[in-house]
């Protein structure tokens, strides 16, 4: 489609208003039940950040809140946008990051360190460290396995379904012979929740999501290449598809295991969140991008605000009211893409 002005300041306009919207939802949930009023943040975060008195309810806002909104505002921003790049170097509408086995990876490292592991391996940061380490190990073994025939779209694919069977079957077995009380430790975790978040991992994730987002930048002319050519005619322009396949998968494949080894196993957003921007304003990377963040953001925002409230006092994880909200959207979507197209 010819470069229009009219239409680029049309999705830089719903770029902003999106991310305006997102910032105050973020905002009402962080005071949503709460005696502070959200006038008073200010006033609490500059007491914060200079040392100064807070009461009870500030301290609960500024250390449980706080840390839980921004971990669902990053894991949104992180896990669609690796979506996204996943579909576009596949040509593949079905594929999110955990078609590669990151999601079932990180489960087996998380089960590994709660079933084998003493004294730091069974914490908060043993079970963090034992889910990344297995992610990546998915990783190396998908694109290792893919390098031998050629880092291509079907060869990824299918390479990632091919590991995310085995490390599903990994679990499993450790799973059927854990002890009920260590298993039931392993199901909470693999639900997905922000409840453990806190700043430390709020920021570890900001930061890499910053240098993925700074990666993609670069290779958004690449990558609008790639999502609507095959490899013969993206090679005639000029650009290695197998390379920029390697740069941006792996990019992904970092954000996706980061956030998911502080949270546990959160699926879907990665999935439907790009079909939604894609709907919205296209395939030009630079601007579709950074809208399916904003999506994937408020649909974790959402998500995580029905399961704590919906039943409140009992809080819901938010892998399971994501997939609740999401498939009939979902299926909502495959419908009118389908007449759109008939």
């Amino acid at each position: 489609m010819p470069w229009s002005a009219e239409r680029y300041w049309q999705k830089v306009w719903l770029i902003t208003g999106m991310a305006i919207f997102t910032g105050v939802s973020a905002l009402v949930f962080m005071t949503a039940f709460s005696p502070i009023e959200i006038y008073q943040l200010p006033d609490i975060i500059w007491r914060f950040l200079s040392g100064g008195k807070l009461t009870a309810p500030e301290k609960i806002l500024i250390y449980m809140r706080m840390p839980t909104i921004a971990m669902a505002v990053l894991a949104g921003l992180g896990l669609s946008i690796s979506g996204a790049v996943m579909q576009s170097i596949t040509h593949n509408d079905l594929v999110s990051p955990f078609t590669l086995g990151i999601s079932a990876a990180a489960a087996f490292g998380a089960s590994a360190c709660i079933i084998f592991g003493n004294g730091c391996l069974r914490t908060h940061g043993g079970l963090i460290a034992g889910a990344f380490f297995a992610s990546c190990l998915c990783m190396a073994l998908v694109y290792g396995l893919a390098a031998k025939t050629g880092t291509t779209a079907s060869t990824l694919v299918l390479t990632g379904i091919a590991m995310n069977y085995l490390f599903s079957a990994m679990s499993a077995t450790i799973q059927f012979f854990a002890q009920e009380y260590r298993l039931g430790e392993i199901i909470q975790w693999t639900f997905g929740s922000f409840s453990k978040a806190n700043w430390t991992e709020a920021g570890i994730s900001a930061g890499i999501l910053f240098l993925g987002i700074a990666a993609y930048y670069i290779l958004a002319l690449p990558l609008d290449a790639m999502a609507v050519n095959d490899d013969e005619t993206v090679i005639s322009l000029g650009i290695d598809p197998a390379r920029v396949r390697l740069l941006t998968g792996s990019v992904a494949v970092l954000l996706t295991a980061t956030i998911i080894s502080f949270t546990g196993v959160i699926g879907f957003v990665g999935l439907i969140a790009p079909h939604i921007a894609r709907m919205l304003i296209g395939n030009e990377h630079r601007t579709f991008l950074p809208l399916t963040g904003l999506i994937g953001a408020l649909l974790l925002l959402y998500s995580d605000m029905v399961g704590k409230y919906i039943l409140y006092p009992v809080a819901i994880p938010v892998g399971i009211v994501i997939s609740f909200l999401g498939v009939p959207l979902f299926v909502h979507l495959i419908i009118a893409m389908r007449k759109r197209g008939n």
